[in-house]
């Protein structure tokens, strides 16, 4: 039952799905700098892009559980990287408005499609001792997708149609992935589920690289005998304690999206300029800096999961999460930050969007648009916001952390110590790093574990729609919200949840590292 060569290979060509979206998450940010000087967009018509790839997220996590139960897992995420494909060379021959929303609506159904399919089918093809491993390749993926994207944004920001290239690169890996993905076997657990019983077993004895993997299709068999036979409302009644298991992932995502990395990183930039990245080269490098973070965190958590255990990994993130968010509210108190919405009609010349923050599912946010700088004392800037992650300056035209909106929002502050600067910044980079080793990679490994395999697709795409929406709630009234209580005050809500979430975690959550999807899911139907 070891985890072999194939299986690892079989999984990491399914994670590059992370990668794709990552990347596609973090792009927008830099590409629309460009387009909206071309096409001299205005704020609201640049929110609407940026939202466009949300709405098409959110269309296909409540449609694409079905095609994912139906059809199969391999499928789907040939049809995902296929669409993606698509999306992208639809945007590249023409620079107009309409265009642009059709493309980034296709690579939004894509990357929700794609996130649940790769998560159920390296659950269904890893041996259960490298469950957590395999699984969270995809988590790791995503931020080194983001991370790709920052320096994308950096190296075209300048060429001429940059934002070409851009949306181009992630074409030939897009194809590439449909191609590979094409030879590599179904889930065994889907086969079984349409009663092809030996071509289960011969998938099962080319993953496990044994020459008798009867004992384990036993299991699977055994277990899957009525799954099967579920329909999506079984999934709010009592049988087998699915509506329990339900709210259990509803909540997850919940926390995901409440205790406020899509957002909080609006506060990045305010950070990192109050630090003293006055220059583009070091403002993009700490932006980028921030993704380096987010992949390094990533790591020991995607490493150390089968040992340490998911439900370990979540406790500590949300711990040190409400740390970190009560120090960066405390010092937000002493530094004084005022918001106003302001999204004033400018040349598009004036916004320059910002790179990415990180999210799973994981994940939505806001961007905020730099608009102009008076003095050291006295800056002002736009902020902007949509689904994906992004921001803009006028001054210093780079980028910092992630976000969308097309709100504006106003930052006066007076000389800020030296000490609260840099302990503004360690509390940011610490909440960040909590995020991207608890909540970011361990709330989908669980919710790839806790349904039975006949309804997991159609689980998880329903908890992934729900994720997606919160997403888009948030991220529409954060800039609202952050001006009527105060930055501060956001913090120490978000400091609340994520303490909600460690309770929840401690209470709800099982500890399922070493255990097979079947004993996990015969544990939890009791």
């Amino acid at each position: 039952s070891g985890c072999g060569t194939f299986t690892f290979l079989s999984s990491a060509i399914a994670a590059i799905s992370g990668l794709l979206m990552g990347y596609e998450l973090g792009l927008i940010s830099g590409a629309l700098l460009q387009i909206s000087s071309i096409l001299a967009l205005s704020c609201k018509e640049q929110e609407i892009i940026v939202s466009s790839l949300l709405f098409g997220a959110l269309f296909a996590s409540l449609t694409g559980g079905f095609l994912i139960d139906r059809f199969g897992r391999r499928l789907a995420i040939i049809i995902a990287s296929s669409l993606l494909v698509l999306g992208s060379l639809i945007l590249l021959p023409y620079e107009s408005y309409e265009i642009l929303i059709v493309g980034r609506i296709a690579i939004g159904i894509s990357i929700s499609l794609s996130s649940i399919a790769t998560c159920v089918y390296i659950a269904e093809i890893a041996p259960q001792h490298r469950r957590g491993l395999l699984v969270s390749l995809n988590e790791l993926m995503i931020v080194i997708g983001i991370l790709c994207a920052y320096i994308s944004n950096y190296a075209f920001a300048s060429i001429s149609h940059g934002w070409k290239y851009m949306f181009g690169l992630v074409i030939p890996l897009g194809a590439l992935q449909a191609i590979a993905m094409y030879f590599l076997p179904p889930s065994p657990r889907f086969l079984v589920m349409k009663n092809n019983d030996e071509a289960a077993r011969k998938v099962l004895e080319r993953l496990r690289e044994t020459s008798d993997a009867t004992k384990e299709l036993t299991v699977i068999k055994s277990s899957l005998k009525d799954e099967h036979q579920y329909s999506f409302l079984d999934l709010f009644r009592s049988r087998n304690n699915m509506r329990a298991r339900m709210l259990v992932g509803l909540t997850l995502v919940f926390f995901v999206q409440t205790t406020g990395q899509p957002n909080i990183l609006f506060y990045a930039s305010t950070v990192l300029k109050s630090v003293g990245f006055q220059s583009n080269e070091a403002a993009s490098l700490a932006s980028t800096g921030v993704g380096v973070v987010k992949v390094v965190s990533t790591v020991p958590a995607t490493v150390f999961v089968d040992q340490v255990g998911s439900k370990t990994f979540l406790c500590i993130g949300s711990s040190v999460m409400a740390v970190s968010l009560v120090t960066m509210g405390l010092v937000n108190r002493n530094i004084h930050v005022n918001f106003t919405n302001v999204c004033r009609s400018q040349s598009p010349e004036d916004f320059f969007l910002q790179r990415p923050g990180n999210f799973t599912i994981t994940n939505g946010s806001f961007k905020d648009l730099f608009a102009s700088m008076a003095s050291t004392e006295r800056s002002s800037f736009d902020a902007q916001k949509s689904p994906d992650v992004a921001r803009t300056g006028q001054l210093n035209r780079t980028a910092l952390a992630g976000g969308k909106s097309t709100t504006g929002s106003h930052m006066e502050s007076g000389e800020v110590p030296i000490v609260l600067k840099w302990l503004s910044l360690a509390s940011l980079l610490v909440y960040v790093a909590a995020f991207s080793i608890g909540l970011g990679p361990m709330s989908w490994l669980v919710l790839s574990e806790i349904f039975p395999g006949g309804i997991r697709g159609r689980a998880m795409a329903l908890t992934s729609s729900m994720n997606w929406g919160i997403n888009l709630l948030i991220s529409l009234t954060f800039l609202t919200v952050t001006e009527l209580i105060g930055l501060s005050w956001v913090c120490f809500i978000y400091t609340i949840m994520s303490l909600a979430s460690l309770a929840f975690v401690t209470v709800f959550i099982p500890e399922t590292k070493g255990c097979s999807l079947e004993q996990i899911s015969m544990e939890l139907a009791k």
